[in-house]
């Protein structure tokens, strides 16, 4: 699967929430955040259809869109490619530029701590 592009991966996180929408559905997600046309939404879905990241359901009337990859594995190698190209293939660079943009909460730095205690346990 070809990488996304940020229009794309707005409309599968989306779809990774809904499980499967109509262009129409996306499109009022999509709209409540920004201003977008709906001929937009189809013309970039219809793309998505055409470069596989989208099955679609045209029994009925309106077609019923799903996501082909799922967003752990599109996760994964979006941060692989992010890695390799912008930080040297450092992931403690990554994760020191992601952990510096904005203040974790105290929750989210236990939950990174335990993370990281679990590989740690794995090394050993």
């Amino acid at each position: 699967m070809s990488k996304p592009t940020e229009a794309e991966l707005e409309i599968l996180s989306y779809l990774w929430e809904m499980g499967e929408a109509s262009v129409r559905q996306v499109h009022e997600k999509l709209s409540e955040t920004k201003e977008t046309g709906y001929t937009t939404t189809l013309k970039i879905m219809q793309i998505m259809y055409s470069k596989g990241m989208l099955t679609r359901d045209e029994q009925s009337r309106t077609h019923i869109y799903r996501p082909v990859a799922k967003k752990n594995d599109t996760q994964k190698s979006l941060i692989k490619n992010l890695m390799a190209t912008a930080f040297g293939g450092s992931s403690k660079s990554l994760v020191m530029q992601a952990l510096g943009q904005d203040n974790p909460s105290k929750e989210e730095l236990d939950e990174i701590r335990a993370f990281l205690d679990q590989l740690e346990n794995k090394q050993s």
